[in-house]
């Protein structure tokens, strides 16, 4: 296959995009501080205040041995996949590049990566398979070879206010155990006007991919390699969705939900800081913009129940990851670059890197270590992220070439039953129609299954 090709293929045949516009994409080179050195080009998408993180991480490890130096760039995240793809395509990739966008499998597919496996000694990957928590090897997996390190781990849980607990008449220090019972919890803390519109939401479930996890279903086997869509246990999660925003109305909800304050990408204008949400679901950065925005709020995390006879500690997470592209210069250094970031060579010197970003460790050596156990003692509902990382249970999207698109349809999926314009069973047969679909024009087209 060509390097035109490849990049057509994972670009989906985008002829808008060319080799053409390749010199005037890639951006300038930041500034080599150490030349005698072999440079090792990291591309990001981090910006404002975690560019500085992750700029002192590559610090850190220029310090840390004297043969490469990493050179960081970062690039905006609604470009870099294409930024990127151009770069691969001409012959010039970055040695290394963090990502956390949905591309792995299909940059995989498309042989623009490189298998981690091949750079690792036989110890790093007895190390790898043994040490690393069962999702993060999953997160960064495709057919059977590892393409990336996932860091940060972006996991859910519930985020709940003692204060309206207790105005409730509920104990703050018994969470609920099961989904019946927190949505029974839940229908003691909404709040409504004398009109009946709301004014408080108890409780509203959200996540088909989470609560799929939790009903025992999910999108992809592990053992046979195949996508589930339409299976009894997705068909009872996508009911419970439904009903619940059935109890509610789906009218009512919008109404209360279009009159907040948008929530800003740092956090200040979170609901949930406000009292319009009673419990909510999100992931593990909100422990620190609570710190930095709402230091003195009253609340606490739990992971979410599942309903009886359903699976503990299941969900979905997502990550950010480090991977290496096929025609990297400097494979060799890129690799030594993502073993000191993620904590495989020094578990404790890499517990600070996970503090500075506010993320979630990889191994229970990273989350042991003196400086990680004081980060938790110093933000407490974080350890209910840590409490669910060893689960096998939590799942990534599914490793397959088109997942973005399937990621998209199971959004839609849920918007569709919780609106009401489709029923969980159309919904569903809907969504496995559309699947087929796409893996029938996969095949018109050429590509892999």
């Amino acid at each position: 296959m060509t390097r035109r090709e490849i990049l057509e293929r994972a670009l989906g045949g985008a002829a808008a995009l060319g080799l053409g516009g390749f010199l005037a994409t890639t951006g300038a080179e930041p500034r080599r501080v150490t030349p005698g050195r072999v440079p090792v080009r990291f591309w990001h998408l981090w910006t404002a205040e975690w560019q500085g993180v992750v700029e002192r991480i590559v610090a850190e490890f220029n310090r840390s041995q004297e043969r490469y130096e990493v050179v960081p760039l970062s690039v905006p995240s609604g470009s870099a996949d294409a930024k990127f793809l151009l770069a691969a395509v001409g012959g010039d990739p970055p040695d290394v590049m963090a990502q956390w966008n949905l591309v792995l499998p299909t940059w995989a597919e498309h042989g623009v990566l490189q298998p981690l496996d091949a750079l690792m000694t036989p110890a790093e990957r007895r190390q790898f398979r043994s040490e690393v928590y069962p999702f993060v090897q999953k997160v960064g997996a495709f057919r059977g070879q590892t393409y990336a390190i996932g860091l940060g781990p972006n996991l859910v849980a519930c985020y709940y206010r003692p204060d309206h607990f207790r105005e409730a008449g509920l104990d703050p220090d018994r969470f609920p155990t099961t989904l019946e019972e927190l949505t029974a919890a839940a229908a003691k803390l909404h709040r409504f006007d004398r009109a009946g519109r709301l004014t408080r939401i108890g409780f509203r479930p959200e996540g088909f991919g989470q609560f799929a996890a939790l009903f025992g279903g999910g999108f992809y086997d592990e053992r046979t390699g195949q996508v589930t869509l339409n299976t009894p246990e997705n068909l009872r999660a996508l009911r419970f969705l439904a009903e619940e925003h059935r109890k509610l109305g789906y009218e009512n909800i919008i109404r209360f939900v279009s009159g907040l304050a948008g929530d800003s990408s740092g956090g200040v204008d979170w609901p949930f800081i406000s009292g319009a949400f009673s419990i909510t679901l999100d992931g593990q950065w909100r422990v620190e913009q609570l710190a930095k925005f709402a230091p003195r709020l009253p609340y606490r995390t739990a992971a979410v129940p599942p309903p009886s006879g359903g699976v503990p500690k299941a969900g979905w997470a997502t990550a950010d990851m480090l991977l290496i592209p096929r025609d990297s210069k400097e494979p060799k250094g890129a690799w030594e670059f993502i073993r000191f970031w993620a904590g495989l060579v020094s578990p404790e010197r890499a517990a600070r890197y996970y503090i500075w970003g506010g993320w979630l460790p990889i191994t229970d050596a990273i989350a042991r270590s003196p400086h990680y156990q004081e980060y938790l003692r110093e933000h407490p509902a974080f350890r209910t992220y840590i409490d669910l990382l060893p689960s096998e249970r939590i799942q990534p999207p599914p490793p397959v070439p088109y997942q973005a698109f399937l990621s998209d349809r199971i959004a839609r999926t849920q918007d569709r039953v919780i609106r009401g314009t489709r029923t969980p069973e159309q919904a569903l047969a809907q969504l496995e129609a559309d699947v087929a679909k796409e893996r029938a024009r996969r095949r018109e087209l050429g590509y892999g299954e």
